[in-house]
């Protein structure tokens, strides 16, 4: 009895061995990204301009910040856009170089940096902007905007969570466009 009940579970279970599996590709969830809206930040900054109504901003907090430094968070995708400003002193030159510099130092997770320039002559804004592609890359996008005689302003976005970036391209292309927003707006206040 013992070796009959054996071998029928055997013959139940063996045509299912013969057939080809076909294993699922892995899936990531589903992203639900909101209407681009923005609302103005005007303050006693030295600089304003337009961010996302889903966004917050509040200062910088670290060891390392100085006056007019801030953060715009994106909670609901675990995001900050850190932006610091400096002071230009005859040493623009400087500032533009460390920019290079901290944007380079993603090559080596990076499959390409593409660059892009920005000019608003009308408002005195002239900058660039870098696209950081690769999975592994841990800032995106990253710009640099300045007055090219007194006032320097630069951005890196960040995700709180181990990069991976393929996952997140549909992230990382919507906060680009409130970035690029962002960048269309920027204006200087004296």
């Amino acid at each position: 009895m013992k070796h009959l009940s054996i071998a029928l579970i055997l013959l139940i279970l063996l045509p299912g061995c013969q057939s080809d599996y076909t294993p699922k590709p892995r899936g990531y969830f589903r992203i639900d990204l909101p209407a681009h809206e923005y609302q103005v930040f005007d303050t006693n900054f030295p600089f304003s301009f337009e961010y996302p109504i889903y966004a917050t901003i509040f200062p910088d907090s670290s060891g390392l910040a100085e006056p007019y430094w801030i953060n715009i968070s994106y909670p609901a995708y675990k995001a900050q856009l850190h932006i610091s400003y400096k002071e230009v002193h005859d040493n623009l030159n400087n500032y533009l170089e460390d920019s290079r510099t901290l944007v380079n130092k993603h090559i080596p997770k990076a499959n390409a940096i593409t660059q892009q320039q920005f000019l608003n002559e009308n408002q005195r804004v002239y900058g660039l902007t870098f696209a950081i592609k690769g999975t592994e890359a841990a800032s995106p996008y990253q710009f640099y905007l300045t007055d090219s005689l007194s006032k320097f302003v630069r951005g890196a976005l960040y995700f709180n969570i181990v990069p991976n970036n393929d996952s997140l391209v549909p992230v990382i292309d919507f906060l680009k466009q409130d970035i690029d927003h962002m960048i269309s707006t920027f204006r200087w206040n004296n």
